[in-house]
């Protein structure tokens, strides 16, 4: 495990509607929901954290928090001998403002603003901040690294995404070494890198500073009435302006343990789309996303369950699972697993087929149904018999979310009637 190289805090940004994921969204946040059988999306920023050596870290909550409390009170603990070594939940404290009274937080920026105290309290030298509802690996100790060889007032994790893509981004454009010369928020025709004419530069949202530029700049933007208090909109182009030094860090180039190759998977799940895609790399037989580096742990809940079981060997009547993730206490009696994610005590009896699906904790399919291209949230029963994703007339017509791929959303706890 790397060692730390200054002392760095973590914050991690938790509080994100993430309404274009509704119903997943309904009734928790975005870094909640459910991913990969047995974790929740906020896991993998927590594991990059630790595994890069860094082990004090704030959370930041503010919308539909309950789950995401629960799951890190229950699941994300250190002991009690290290001072440094913590992981707290920093919920929305409504501070006062002078003009506006008590608040939410305004922004990414106003987050940490109203969270300074923290980072001032900590005696940290860096600053890593972090967004919770992304997946991907990323050794933050080599972004560090960069940052402090190149003397950097802040270094900005930057995605080289193809040219043709760049429109979907924010762009940062840099000079040949890499320092940042301008912002473009979803440009039609970004520059691309410097000697890499197919690729530009999309920012990650995951931020290096050095703890007194930060606080510098987040105060003056805090009393900027114009200011939407966001990094990427205010505070970094401020920073530009003001001839602080900005720097990209390539994440293609950021090495991990245990695995062979650039570092090139980052997803932002932040459509119901792009969720299901994110879940169907998993099943991959050389999945880019690998859950089984043993030398890049991803921790998440310990929760007790039994192992996953198949049953029936009969003719038409086979417990079988091709290409697919189960988690423990998954059933499948005598039905057929095809290209899916099951979660934690899902069960399927006799006849029926799952395909292309993600199914979430505690999820029944009774016989002889017939599930493809879905994704079905916790404690939902299938009767007998039912289609989804085959007539998606039916699926709307049921009140289910149908994306624009034909994907089929059913939330937690739907009764069928």
């Amino acid at each position: 495990m790397p060692q730390r190289l200054a002392k760095t805090v973590g914050m991690v940004l938790a509080g994100g509607k993430g309404s274009r994921l509704h119903p997943l969204t309904a009734m928790r946040t975005k870094p909640a929901v459910p991913f990969g059988a047995k974790y929740r999306i906020i896991d993998f920023a927590l594991n990059n954290l630790i595994n890069s050596g860094i082990f004090g870290m704030y959370i930041l909550t503010q919308f539909k928090a309950q789950s995401l409390t629960e799951h890190i009170q229950r699941n994300w603990r250190f002991g009690t001998f290290f001072q440094d070594y913590f992981i707290t939940l920093a919920p929305a404290q409504m501070y006062l403002y002078e003009e506006l009274g008590a608040e939410w937080y305004r922004g990414t920026a106003d987050a940490i603003y109203q969270n300074v105290h923290l980072i001032d309290n900590s005696g940290a030298d860096l600053v890593a901040i972090f967004s919770g509802d992304h997946i991907y690996k990323q050794d933050i100790s080599h972004m560090i690294q960069y940052h402090l060889d190149h003397g950097a007032d802040v270094t900005i994790a930057a995605y080289p995404t193809p040219v043709e893509d760049g429109n979907r981004f924010g762009v940062l454009q840099i000079d040949r070494d890499w320092h940042i010369t301008e912002f473009q928020e979803k440009p039609a025709n970004p520059n691309p890198i410097p000697g890499r004419p197919t690729h530009c530069l999309a920012s990650m949202g995951n931020y290096i500073f050095s703890r007194p530029k930060l606080i510098e700049l987040l105060t003056r933007d805090a009393a900027r009435k114009e200011s939407e208090h966001d990094f990427g909109k205010n505070v970094l182009p401020m920073a530009l302006d003001e001839g602080a030094k900005l720097l990209a860090y390539d994440f293609a180039r950021n090495p991990i343990p245990g695995q062979a190759g650039p570092n090139t998977y980052w997803r932002d799940v932040g459509t119901l789309d792009s969720y299901w895609e994110a879940n169907m790399d998993l099943v991959e037989v050389q999945p880019e996303f690998d859950l089984y580096n043993e030398a890049w742990p991803l921790r998440t809940s310990a929760e007790y369950s039994p192992p996953a079981k198949f049953v029936h060997e009969d003719e038409g009547r086979r417990g079988n699972a091709l290409n697919s993730i189960l988690a423990g206490g998954v059933i499948v009696s005598g039905s057929t697993v095809r290209r899916s994610v099951l979660a934690r005590r899902a069960r399927l009896h006799s006849y029926s087929l799952v395909e292309n699906s993600v199914l979430f904790d505690n999820v029944e399919v009774g016989r002889h149904c017939t599930i493809r291209n879905a994704i079905i949230d916790k404690n939902v029963v299938v009767p007998d018999g039912t289609e989804i994703g085959i007539d998606l007339e039916a699926d709307r017509a049921r009140g289910f979310t149908v994306t624009p791929r034909g994907v089929v959303a059913v939330p937690k706890s739907y009764r069928f009637s």
